[in-house]
């Protein structure tokens, strides 16, 4: 780590083995701000700086929040074999003090709070998604938290004269690949890895390296150090991901590929995982439902399905759609309808900004097109506008678009209901009003509706805004879909001891579950201690059978169809 004092650009050399080392180049990352009011001029410097191209007054250009070094091939086949060579020392520090660098790192992170915001605002994150990344870090690392890591670890019971652990083992060597989209949040999954026994390689994206940048090099690297890790336990890398990720899945150092990154690309992944005796740990795309029932909270359960918009849709765990009661449709919709036209564009640290240039901007303009032409109804926004709010064919913002859809039978036939959508655009499904009784009908609504959200091929998270106790009860118990159920609470809040991340379907693959990184990048052992208090070799003792209840030694038990009497066993 190299930070100059004043305004000085944060310096992070490749950490090779917990030591600082030069990589082949560097990543410059100018303001975002400063790319937002003068693009053209700010990419011309970062191109200058990255391709060494530079004059002596670009170094000290105050657009430039910091650098990262990139690193190379034989730096990643390093990092891998120091890994392998540092973990089991790591492994055989006792679990109790592994914990204590995550305490450590969560009182560190509280202190550092705004120091982290600014680096957040800084890779263009506006401030309400960084205070909300936060958040999600402080819970991820709360005592709580931990508490619950170390019940889920460690059980001990004494069985027949025998004591009995099940004990959750470090997977060895774990290489953790962050989301483009949320690095720094995505990248912290990193901190429990290690505190579960783990050696961790963290490669930070190239094209987004900053914040995982300043995460590891300032907070975890020197707390992991002060806790007695050996250097090799920790490395963080900064290359493009593909060759990376084959570089992990052809070395025998490496155990474990967590990965953030897109459905198809994950599916692909977890395949060459298993192909070359890797675990895959696959955190993938979201297209969460949000439920409002007739007797919800409105005002509630509008400003959840605001949460859509923060980031300009592209957070995988924000609600993508709502299944709306006929009841209340029109009220819920005239409500989010006024606040979402009420969004606007503008620079990452103005406080009232939650909108942020949207990556996939044609494909925006497609699936809008795609749900217009199926006879969903455009309420606002899909148009492309600059950071002061002006239409331009070239902007990088979209005005936020709210789409209103009748039927579930026309929504399933939609993209922008049926597949993740990482823009700001959200769709308010109302399903069909049933002729039939009030009560009866609800409850074929319902069944309709709890049928719809299971059927979503993805599986992040889900939630729900009803009173009633039978509808709250149904959502809970039979929504089968999904890592986390929220009820009438925030689509994206967090909390401690609660998973962030992890799903089902399209969003977790196969192995998909709510992801507690101490337990996913662990396996369980199951031990076994003779006290010598007891016969090892009387199995039903153990079983709890008493001895007037146990058949002879030489009695068989008869098979169905044979006599219940009993005869000598052949020897």
């Amino acid at each position: 780590m190299n930070v100059s004092s004043g305004t000085a650009l944060r310096s992070y050399p490749v950490l090779l083995a917990g030591v600082p080392a030069d990589g082949e180049s560097w990543v410059h990352w100018p303001r975002s701000s400063a790319v937002l009011l003068d693009t053209y001029e700010t990419v011309a410097l970062k191109a200058r700086l990255d391709h060494d191209r530079a004059g002596p007054a670009d170094h000290d250009d105050p657009r430039l929040v910091g650098r990262v070094a990139r690193s190379t091939g034989e730096q990643a086949l390093a990092a891998l074999a120091a890994a392998r060579e540092a973990q089991p020392a790591w492994a055989r520090v006792p679990l109790d003090h592994r914990l204590d660098f995550v305490r450590a790192f969560h009182r560190l992170l509280r202190e550092r709070a705004e120091e982290l915001m600014s680096v957040l605002v800084a890779e263009g994150n506006p401030r309400q998604v960084s205070r909300w990344a936060l958040s999600a870090a402080l819970n991820l690392t709360h005592p709580d938290s931990v508490a619950y890591a170390r019940a889920a670890m460690v059980w001990e019971g004494g069985h027949a004269g025998r004591l009995v652990r099940l004990v959750r083992k470090p997977d060895g060597v774990v290489c953790l690949d962050p989301a483009r989209n949320a690095p720094m949040l995505t990248a912290l999954s990193g901190v429990p890895t290690l505190a579960a026994g783990n050696a961790l390689v963290v490669n930070a994206p190239p094209t987004v390296p900053l914040s995982t940048a300043y995460l590891f090099h300032e907070l975890v690297a020197p707390l992991l150090a002060d806790h007695g890790a050996p250097p090799g336990t920790l490395s963080v890398l900064c290359a493009p991901a593909r060759p990376m990720l084959r570089t992990w899945l052809a070395s025998p150092h490496c155990d474990d590929i967590f990965f953030f990154g897109g459905s198809a690309q994950g599916a692909e992944l977890t395949r060459s995982c298993l192909e070359h005796g890797k675990k895959p740990i696959m955190e993938l795309a979201g297209n969460d439902a949000l439920v409002v029932w007739r007797d919800a909270d409105l005002d509630g359960a509008v400003e959840a399905a605001l949460e859509r918009y923060l980031g300009s849709g592209q957070l995988c765990l924000a609600p993508k759609f709502a299944l709306v009661h006929p009841a209340v449709a029109d009220d819920f919709t005239e409500r989010l309808h006024r606040k979402v036209a009420a969004l606007r564009v503008g620079l990452p640290d103005d406080p009232e900004v939650v909108l942020t240039p949207v990556i996939k901007r044609n494909q925006c303009k497609e699936v809008l097109d795609d749900a217009v032409a199926r006879d969903a109804e455009l309420l606002c926004g899909g148009d492309l506008v600059d950071v002061h709010g002006r239409p331009s064919p070239r902007g990088p913002f979209v005005r936020p678009a709210l789409l209103r859809v009748r039927g579930l039978e026309r929504a399933a036939t939609m993209n922008a209901v049926t597949e993740e959508t990482f823009f700001p655009l959200m769709c308010v499904v109302v399903p069909e009003a049933a002729t039939s009784p009030a009560a009866a009908s609800d409850d074929a609504l319902l069944d309709a509706v709890l049928t719809f959200v299971n059927a979503n091929r993805y599986g992040l998270r889900n939630s729900l805004w009803a009173r009633d106790p039978h509808v709250v009860h149904r959502f809970t118990d039979e929504v089968t879909n999904g890592g986390v159920l929220k009820v009438n609470d925030s689509h994206i809040g967090t909390l401690p001891v609660l998973p962030i991340v992890g799903g089902t379907g399209l969003s977790g693959g196969v192995f998909g579950e709510a992801n507690v990184s101490f337990l996913r990048t662990t396996r369980l052992q199951g031990i076994s201690l003779a006290t010598g208090t007891g016969d090892p070799f009387d199995h039903l003792a153990a079983a709890g059978m008493p001895p007037e209840a146990r058949p002879a030694p030489s009695t068989r038990i008869p098979l169905p169809g044979q006599s219940g009497t009993s005869r000598k066993a052949d020897t």
